[in-house]
């Protein structure tokens, strides 16, 4: 099958957890990466050492421009990643989720660039009465974050006709995996695996029965290769496994493998998370040819065994 080919692209988050294994697989292809990230989240040390580091905002044109020096590919995956905080801190996550995203659009376009790939996430559609989201699914964002990322697809697909640059949307649902940063708000399996590691009792918001779709980073990293490679161009696309699991089944799971005996804790279901979302995979597999390859139970000894490695380097 005939594929796009690539020589050099930018990483924007590319110290980041999911930036970072993108960036890990460009490398692995032989293309020269280079890397926009502010260390808000990401970690240098996450970095192959051949990678170009920018060290910045999406914000800084100036930056921008140095950055996208002989760039033909953007994998635009820095924002600020969080629903829940996305009400106390709608200013900033506008000002780089919106504003960084059209800034960092229209230095892709005047510098020439072929191709642009926007991660997105789930958080752009309404609560519906079906647990499984198409691409087809309205969209009526129920957080601040999630409309922050609908306006970035739209910006996307917009400046794209504009600059004559080819696109692709990646709608992310929940991924997880080793290089996680911990915070209060993002990745409930990495929350949990560190509170029972710390002997605290996993937090469950609302009853526990709400559903997720759990994609393995690796799986959200092949799938912007592939993303890259087609010759698909002006879509959006889940990125899924097409399978749920609920975060009272996440949580005694964890509790099992790490701490046995801690009981859950629960608390209010926060405002602006959906009931359940799990992605309809076929537009990925029709479109693009890609299929998540690793199961939640295949991969989470992996993921604990890196969170155990971290708490203990962060206690010493």
């Amino acid at each position: 099958m005939p594929r796009a080919e690539y020589k050099k692209a930018l990483v924007t988050g590319g110290a980041g957890f999911i930036g970072s294994h993108i960036v890990q697989r460009l490398v692995d292809l032989g293309i020269e990466v280079s890397v926009i990230d502010d260390l808000s989240m990401g970690r240098i040390e996450n970095l192959d050492k051949g990678v170009r580091f920018f060290h910045g905002n999406i914000l800084d044109s100036g930056l921008l421009k140095r950055s996208l020096h002989g760039v033909e590919v953007v994998f635009h995956n820095a924002a600020r990643v969080s629903i829940r905080n996305s009400f106390d801190a709608i200013y900033a996550d506008a000002e780089t989720n919106v504003m960084g995203t059209v800034n960092l659009l229209k230095e892709s376009g005047l510098a020439g660039i072929k191709k642009f790939i926007y991660a997105s996430s789930m958080a752009v559609y309404s609560e519906g009465k079906t647990a499984v989201l198409g691409e087809e699914h309205p969209k009526r964002p129920a957080s601040p974050y999630g409309v922050s990322k609908l306006a970035g697809e739209m910006y996307t697909e917009r400046m794209a006709a504009h600059y004559g640059f080819q696109n692709i949307v990646l709608r992310y649902f929940n991924t997880f995996g080793p290089k996680q940063t911990l915070t209060p708000y993002v990745g409930v399996i990495t929350i949990f695996i560190n509170n029972l590691l710390a002997g605290k009792a996993p937090v469950i918001y609302g009853d526990g029965s709400q559903v997720r779709d759990f994609i393995f980073v690796e799986d959200i990293a092949q799938a912007n290769i592939i993303a890259m490679q087609s010759l698909t161009n002006n879509c959006a696309v889940n990125v899924g496994t097409g399978k749920g699991t609920s975060v009272a089944e996440i949580a005694r799971m964890l509790i099992e493998k790490i701490n046995p005996g801690i009981e859950p804790e629960y608390a209010r279901a926060p405002e602006g998370e959906p009931k359940d979302s799990i992605a309809l995979v076929s537009t990925a597999k029709d479109l693009l040819g890609f299929e998540a390859k690793f199961a939640l139970k295949d991969k989470i000894d992996t993921v604990i065994e890196w969170n155990r490695i971290s708490a203990e380097k962060r206690v010493n």
